[in-house]
């Protein structure tokens, strides 16, 4: 069964459009929306280059494509084919890209897109029931196959997205010290400068005035 769908733009993770009615008879939902939303964050990073890929966690499984700079999501049970899992996220994808695809690129603000939840509410209703006539034709079809698409746990593609982060602020820390360590050695080097040259400076200054003194009385 279809427990939750959200649309995302891929550039910035900024959330399109999601079903308004899911989560609510799910325990923790809103720990799977931040896991979700953790994908897209990775996904606008480039933690994540697949474009079709399923995450297993706990009892359920995420489905995602990516498309035209845009991720489709959708969570169901382990139960649920993965063939039919994506044959939903396609319907949701071509009935997207028809009716706003000229606007995603612009669109400036969360949930722009939130009057899309009718289309998929009336397209997760079709998909629910995996025994009627239509989805059986869809699981039989041999031309759509999903084989191929990876399946991988919540946390090893999260704990990607995590590790890079680290070494990205591990590495602004090490140019920041590297800076600031630069920057010390310059001033050590300047103030060595000036207590080697400084003394012969004064007796430099002092014979220029005595020398500037005596032409002054002759």
């Amino acid at each position: 069964m279809v427990k939750m769908t959200m649309i995302a733009r891929v550039t910035d993770g900024l959330p399109l459009a999601e079903g308004l009615d899911d989560g609510r008879d799910l325990v923790d939902s809103e720990m799977y929306k931040q896991q979700v939303k953790a994908l897209f964050k990775n996904l606008s990073k480039g933690h994540i280059e697949a474009s079709r890929m399923s995450v297993e966690t706990g009892p359920y499984v995420f489905h995602y494509i990516v498309e035209g700079r845009v991720c489709y999501l959708t969570m169901c049970d382990r139960s649920y084919p993965k063939k039919l899992a994506f044959h939903y996220l396609e319907d949701l994808k071509n009935e997207f890209e028809r009716v706003n695809g000229a606007h995603i690129e612009t669109a400036a603000r969360p949930y722009a897109f939130i009057k899309f939840d009718t289309f998929i509410q009336k397209t997760k209703k079709m998909y629910q029931d995996t025994r009627t006539q239509r989805n059986i034709s869809k699981l039989n079809d041999e031309l759509y196959e999903v084989q191929q698409i990876m399946t991988r746990n919540v946390q090893e593609v999260l704990g990607v997205g995590e590790k890079l982060d680290q070494v990205s602020q591990m590495s602004s820390r090490l140019t920041s010290e590297s800076r600031i360590y630069a920057d010390k050695a310059r001033d050590l080097n300047r103030q060595a400068l000036i207590r080697k040259w400084a003394p012969v400076a004064i007796v430099l200054g002092v014979v220029f005035l005595l020398f500037w003194v005596k032409t002054k009385l002759w």
